[in-house]
């Protein structure tokens, strides 16, 4: 799964590809085409999962200028993926899934009108 941009619009894209972080789809392979692709424009949120997958990705995506929220600790089912993508330094700060799409919303730019 890898963000695409054709133009001024984004879309998702999907096919067959190799297992990564033993995943297919990977987050890791998702971040790291948001932030080729969308880079400063994007919001990236790790939610509840097992393991590092996207961790790494994340670190990648916020050096590219986007911000990036995980889920905490207390709102998960299992930390894993939250906890290492705020220890390697890709998630900016921890955040209640309950506030998730306030915190979000708070991120985007301000439109006029």
């Amino acid at each position: 799964m890898r963000l695409v941009r054709k133009g001024s619009f984004y879309s998702v894209s999907v096919k067959p590809g190799d297992l990564v972080n033993g995943h297919c789809p990977s987050v890791g392979v998702l971040f790291d085409s948001v932030a080729e692709t969308a880079a400063a424009d994007a919001v990236g949120v790790m939610l509840t999962g097992m393991g590092a997958d996207g961790a790494d990705a994340m670190v990648r995506l916020r050096e590219t200028g986007a911000r990036t929220l995980a889920q905490d600790e207390e709102s998960c089912v299992v930390f894993g993926m939250p906890r290492e993508a705020f220890f390697r330094g890709g998630a900016e700060r921890l955040v209640s899934l309950s506030n998730m799409a306030q915190e979000i919303l708070n991120l985007l730019p301000k439109r006029a009108g």
